[in-house]
Protein backbone atom coordinates (compact mmCIF):
# COMPACT_ATOMS: atom_id res chain seq x y z
CA UNK A 1 0.00 0.00 0.00
CA UNK A 2 2.80 2.45 0.80
CA UNK A 3 4.25 1.97 -2.69
CA UNK A 4 0.93 2.98 -4.19
CA UNK A 5 0.80 6.11 -1.99
CA UNK A 6 4.39 6.97 -2.89
CA UNK A 7 3.70 6.56 -6.61
CA UNK A 8 0.58 8.71 -6.45
CA UNK A 9 2.25 11.37 -4.32
CA UNK A 10 5.18 11.53 -6.73
CA UNK A 11 2.81 11.89 -9.69
CA UNK A 12 0.91 14.71 -7.94
CA UNK A 13 4.17 16.40 -7.00
CA UNK A 14 5.28 16.30 -10.67
CA UNK A 15 1.90 17.69 -11.72
CA UNK A 16 2.20 20.55 -9.24
CA UNK A 17 5.77 21.28 -10.34
CA UNK A 18 5.04 21.25 -14.07
CA UNK A 19 1.67 22.98 -14.12
CA UNK A 20 1.83 25.20 -11.04
CA UNK A 21 5.54 25.84 -10.70
CA UNK A 22 5.51 24.53 -7.12
CA UNK A 23 8.74 23.40 -5.51
CA UNK A 24 8.59 20.15 -3.49
CA UNK A 25 8.37 21.98 -0.15
CA UNK A 26 5.36 23.95 -1.44
CA UNK A 27 3.68 20.73 -2.54
CA UNK A 28 4.24 18.98 0.80
CA UNK A 29 2.97 21.96 2.81
CA UNK A 30 -0.23 22.13 0.74
CA UNK A 31 -3.38 20.28 1.69
CA UNK A 32 -5.35 18.20 -0.82
CA UNK A 33 -7.93 21.01 -0.80
CA UNK A 34 -5.19 23.50 -1.74
CA UNK A 35 -4.17 21.34 -4.67
CA UNK A 36 -7.73 20.82 -5.88
CA UNK A 37 -8.49 24.54 -5.62
CA UNK A 38 -5.73 25.50 -8.06
CA UNK A 39 -5.88 22.66 -10.58
CA UNK A 40 -8.30 23.04 -13.48
CA UNK A 41 -11.41 20.93 -13.27
CA UNK A 42 -11.90 18.24 -15.89
CA UNK A 43 -14.32 19.19 -18.64
CA UNK A 44 -17.05 16.50 -18.75
CA UNK A 45 -17.26 16.97 -22.52
CA UNK A 46 -13.69 15.69 -22.87
CA UNK A 47 -14.18 12.68 -20.62
CA UNK A 48 -14.65 9.26 -22.20
CA UNK A 49 -18.18 7.86 -22.10
CA UNK A 50 -19.08 5.48 -19.30
CA UNK A 51 -19.98 1.84 -19.93
CA UNK A 52 -23.58 2.66 -19.07
CA UNK A 53 -23.65 5.47 -21.63
CA UNK A 54 -22.18 3.24 -24.33
CA UNK A 55 -24.69 0.49 -23.51
CA UNK A 56 -27.54 2.99 -23.76
CA UNK A 57 -26.30 4.26 -27.15
CA UNK A 58 -25.98 0.69 -28.41
CA UNK A 59 -29.51 -0.09 -27.25
CA UNK A 60 -30.90 2.98 -28.99
CA UNK A 61 -29.03 2.17 -32.20
CA UNK A 62 -30.20 -1.45 -32.18
CA UNK A 63 -33.82 -0.29 -32.07
CA UNK A 64 -33.40 2.33 -34.79
CA UNK A 65 -34.29 5.28 -32.60
CA UNK A 66 -32.20 8.40 -32.13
Amino acid sequence: MSGQFADQAAALCRLAAVHLGWRPDEFWRATPADLLSVLPRADPATQPPTRAHIARLMELDAHGRP
